[in-house]
């Protein structure tokens, strides 16, 4: 990804976050973090992420809220999770279709990001490693601008690519999604 579209990729999916009403679940709304899909489809294949949406609220989030080096659930409440409906590759790895939890190992210079096949669970306090279906590295970036609440774009170029980001804090976080052949 070229370093002017993410330049121009921040201030648009900022303007997004503080300006959208994300749908959230009924039963669900009430929540201090609540519950939000994004959502798009690249090409044939529909990607779909649900996730609570914590708020900043003035608190230091990365190595304070948020741990270095621990599984992060990826969001409040329940796991986020991650959902494709046709085989992927994430950054070059292959992730077949399925819906899956969406860890991170969150680190100061790279994060772990974690597809694992258990889907349901409350945060992490259940993960096993030994349900990963896929892990890869991704480096985050550093943006000037605050993203008060935690919220993934899923944002198509074409019929054979997507990119997942996340944005929270000061933070931007993003991978891609190409069919697998």
């Amino acid at each position: 990804m070229s370093s002017k579209f993410r330049a121009f990729l921040f201030p648009v999916c900022l303007f997004l976050t503080l300006s959208s009403n994300p749908v959230q679940a009924q039963d669900k709304s009430a929540r201090p973090s609540p519950q939000i899909s994004a959502g798009d489809n690249m090409g044939e294949t529909k990607i779909v992420v649900n996730y609570g949406s914590p708020a900043v609220k003035g608190r230091e989030i990365w190595g304070k809220l948020v741990p270095y080096g621990k599984v992060w659930r990826t969001g409040a409440n329940e796991a986020t999770t991650f959902e494709v409906s046709t085989a992927v590759n994430v950054n070059g790895q292959l992730l077949q279709a399925g819906r899956y939890a969406l860890f991170t190992i969150p680190g100061e210079e790279e994060w772990i990001v974690i597809f694992n096949k258990e889907a349901d669970q409350w945060g992490a306090y259940n993960y096993k490693q030994d349900n990963d279906a896929l892990r890869i590295n991704v480096k985050p970036e550093t943006k000037g601008e605050t993203a008060e609440r935690l919220t993934f774009f899923v944002l198509p170029n074409g019929q054979q690519e997507a990119n997942v980001y996340l944005f929270w804090d000061k933070l931007a976080l993003g991978f891609q999604l190409t069919p697998a052949k």
